[in-house]
């Protein structure tokens, strides 16, 4: 049974809205945010990545820009940039990229649903970032930024927001910068409400999508809470936190490529003859090449495009093993080029597949020697192996588009 429970967000007023929105935190550098956010002292960004009003602190996780968090977060409040909702509700929340819709609710989910398994996970976290988000909620008081989840499509959940949405108008109809459209309802019926949480209780488990750190952190500052009042009854805000859930029939996985900087200390032709040990390779003649199924990768190498199609003595039935980013990293980046742990390795970088291949060409013309595209992991393979307690690679998954932040605040 999937807990979901309405909550009175904090929302950017409809005059503010357009110039709040931002993209989520992590998708972004300093520099980037600095970018996003210049000339637009309404964004978003003045919160989530706080750093970029202090100029004299070079350390993002310094306290002074939790606290500089806060004072923003208190003074687009009282601002009336961001105003509070009169009674607690549910959203649908709609996104619609490239003429191709996702449409999900907004509500707050279990942090014991979390610890129990019933929110399944499918990646691990690292401390450092977890600490992040740890200190900028415990700051804010508030999950300023939602998770991502996902469930197996109902369609009874379906008819209920396609039903309120034919007879209402949304809150919000915007289209960012990026060109992604985020369309906003209240559902503030008391009897529409109980009737989309029953069909949660009818859904067997919830699925992180993305966000698996802001998960975490939110979770442990619930903790946190728990712990300061030790009376607590489990109504309390902090036994929540706020996430977007969209059915698995809505969403679009990406390509998650990879670039490594060097060959390891081969010669092209060297590489070459140690990939065709696990792999048949072929010289494209139309570039770039988008590998056209599951075990088949484009490479770019020395201004060329080439077609690896795994040897079927490297294919695995088991549901980690035979994941084209575990085909890559066991029988190329690993005994090849050296790479052991992608995550902290400085010789590999990732490149979402939103960005094309043309940024895979690019990087190796300018600081890599190599560029791999994968095929993408589908939803299915997310949600049997979380099913399955397994932990997906590193660098598996790009969901698009993501998640708008500022459109909704959880106060704790």
């Amino acid at each position: 049974m999937a807990v979901v429970r309405p909550f009175a967000a904090l929302r950017p007023s409809e005059k503010y809205v357009n110039k709040v929105i931002s993209l989520p935190y992590d998708v972004m550098d300093r520099r980037k945010a600095l970018e996003l956010s210049s000339g637009n002292p309404h964004s978003f960004l003045h919160i989530s990545r706080a750093e970029i009003d202090l100029p004299h602190i070079e350390d993002p996780h310094h306290p002074e820009v939790y606290r500089q968090s806060k004072r923003k977060f208190d003074e687009f409040v009282s601002q009336g940039i961001l105003i509070r909702e009169e009674q607690p509700c549910l959203y649908i929340y709609r996104q619609t990229m490239n003429g191709r819709s996702q449409t999900g609710i907004t509500g707050c989910v279990s942090i014991d649903e979390y610890l129990d398994g019933t929110i399944r996970k499918h990646e691990l976290t690292l401390v450092e970032k977890e600490q992040d988000r740890i200190d900028h909620f415990d700051a804010c008081n508030a999950n300023t930024e939602p998770v991502f989840l996902t469930y197996r499509y109902n369609a009874d959940l379906h008819d209920l927001m396609e039903s309120w949405i034919r007879d209402h108008a949304p809150v919000y109809d915007l289209t960012d910068p990026n060109s992604i459209g985020h369309t906003l309802w209240i559902v503030d019926d008391p009897g529409h409400i109980e009737d989309i949480i029953e069909c949660f209780r009818h859904i067997q488990n919830l699925y992180i999508a993305d966000g698996h750190h802001r998960s975490a952190s939110a979770v442990k500052v619930g903790m946190k809470r728990r712990e300061a009042n030790p009376d607590y009854d489990g109504s309390e805000e902090f036994n929540f936190f706020m996430a977007v859930i969209f059915p698995d029939s809505d969403l679009l996985l990406y390509d998650y490529n990879r670039v490594v900087k060097d060959l390891n200390g081969m010669s092209k032709g060297e590489f070459l003859t140690a990939l065709s040990s696990s792999f048949e390779i072929g010289k494209m003649t139309r570039a770039p090449f988008n590998p056209d199924g599951p075990h088949v990768f484009s490479m770019y190498l020395a201004g060329s495009w080439y077609r690896l199609s795994a040897k079927e003595s490297i294919l695995s039935d088991h549901i980690i093993r035979g994941l084209d980013v575990s085909i890559l990293q066991n029988y190329v980046l690993e005994p090849l080029l050296g790479i052991r742990d992608p995550r902290t390795d400085s010789r590999i970088d990732f490149v979402g597949g939103i960005h094309g291949l043309e940024e895979l060409e690019r990087r190796t013309k300018n600081d890599m020697a190599v560029a791999f595209a994968l095929y993408p992991v589908s939803m299915e393979d997310i949600l049997v192996a979380s099913d399955q307690n397994e932990v997906m690679p590193p660098k598996s998954t790009w969901f698009e588009p993501k998640l708008g932040s500022g459109l909704f605040i959880h106060t704790l």
